[in-house]
């Protein structure tokens, strides 16, 4: 007996759009590190940032960056798998697959025999000044390009799987701050092995760039979301949110401004990895629905902050 899958075009299109996205974000990380980060070794956190540290200590001219990122990020892949499941695994599983072969194009692109060299900065011209520009463009261009995975609904991974299979075994931690913390870890790992002051200093600037441009991209410096729905599907809605998304939705009485009708409206407080699974909910149900969406300076309560 042939099962048959409930797939609707919606669905299709979503799921395309997302997997798009996630592989520009690759892309766009992939060029940051390979073309900026790993000719000048500046180590900024991540599995980059380990790999990078790595290949300046394993004498062996087989192993590269792109090698080791393979290797790392396919173990904390399978690491993640078994411990924090088949959903968030699934969620990097794109990225895992498209980011190392991306890294290594990126790799080959700044290499003084492709494109006469243009985007060899290693032994460029400007001296000092290529170095500053590759600390400041390569973390910018990750920042980007993780937050363009997270418009897709996906992740990254790499070291943000340690930091949430800690939080898994510690759930009081809050995942930023370990994430933070690992990141921070990695960048103190570059210090000891560099040895180099300029190179451990850049390193910092281009983390501190990186997260500033995801904050301003994807998350417009906010953490949290409320959404405000209106629609005539607000039952079908509030359980979709509450069974599958696992989060609170109150309903709220309101009535239309212009028409006078009595409505429904819910509302549903939300954090910044469920943002595109929150809209496609809503897609789904009701493509007619009214929906705001606005930041939350700080929300405290029962699964937020106390």
């Amino acid at each position: 007996m042939k099962m048959k899958l409930n797939y609707s075009r919606a669905d299709v299109i979503t799921t395309v759009k997302n997997t798009l996205l996630i592989l520009l974000g690759a892309a766009i990380l992939a060029v940051g590190v390979g073309v900026f980060m790993v000719p000048f070794n500046i180590v900024a956190g991540g599995v980059s940032g380990v790999a990078i540290a790595l290949d300046m200590v394993i004498p062996f001219e087989f192993v590269t960056v792109d090698l080791l990122v393979t290797v790392l990020n396919w173990a904390l892949f399978i690491v993640g798998f078994i411990i924090l499941g088949k959903s968030f695994a699934l969620k990097s599983l794109v990225s895992s697959i498209a980011y190392p072969p991306l890294l290594t194009l990126a790799m080959k692109l700044a290499s003084p025999d492709v494109l006469g060299g243009y985007f060899y900065l290693a032994e460029s011209a400007h001296g000092d000044i290529a170095l500053i520009i590759a600390a400041l463009v390569g973390g910018a261009l990750v920042g980007v390009g993780c937050a363009v995975t997270y418009f897709g609904g996906g992740s990254t991974g790499g070291t943000d799987i340690i930091a949430f299979v800690i939080c898994k075994f510690f759930p009081r931690l809050k995942s930023s701050k370990v994430i933070f913390y690992v990141d921070a870890s990695v960048v103190l790992l570059g210090v000891f092995i560099v040895q180099d002051m300029i190179l451990s200093l850049l390193g910092i600037v281009a983390a501190i760039v990186g997260a500033i441009l995801i904050d301003k991209v994807f998350l417009g410096g906010s953490k949290s979301f409320i959404a405000q729905i209106i629609t005539e599907k607000h039952e079908e809605l509030r359980l979709e949110v509450i069974d599958k998304l696992k989060r609170g939705a109150t309903v709220i009485d309101v009535v239309g401004g212009y028409t006078g009708v009595p409505r429904k409206m819910l509302l549903v407080s939300f954090k910044i990895s469920q943002y595109n699974e929150i809209l496609n909910a809503i897609n789904k149900i009701d493509k007619m629905a009214f929906v705001t969406v606005h930041r939350a300076h700080e929300i405290n309560g029962e699964g937020w902050t106390r």
